[in-house]
């Protein structure tokens, strides 16, 4: 009984961490170190982070991406996979529109020869 009551009382304490480990890191409220615990976040990009959320909360992750010099598609991916959000928010990729130059061509695009 006591075995179990352990082995029990170690998982739910497992479970307690594996979660705070997970929680999210909410860019316009966290603090230096809140920010250098996400995957890739250093005291370089932490005090850019800072420096531009004095200026004014970041609105959306276009905003942060926009504001601040090394974030860009990429890394705000990556950032909110480890945990980061903008007003609580994860980062979702919007793809670019295809302009006539990005378009893909047709597969045959020779003329036939006669």
């Amino acid at each position: 009984m006591i075995k179990q009551l352990r082995a029990l009382l170690l998982a739910a304490l497992a479970s307690l961490f594996a979660a705070a480990a997970f929680a999210a890191v909410d860019i316009n409220k966290a603090d230096q170190a809140m920010l250098e615990s996400i995957k890739g976040i250093g005291p370089a990009m932490s005090t850019r982070l800072i420096g531009e959320r004095k200026k004014s909360p970041f609105k959306d992750w276009s905003d942060l991406i926009e504001r601040v010099k090394g974030v860009g598609a990429g890394n705000a991916g990556k950032f909110s996979e480890a945990g980061l959000t903008v007003n609580g928010a994860i980062y979702a990729k919007v793809d670019k529109p295809e302009t006539a130059k990005t378009a893909a061509k047709p597969a045959d695009s020779k003329p036939a020869k006669k």
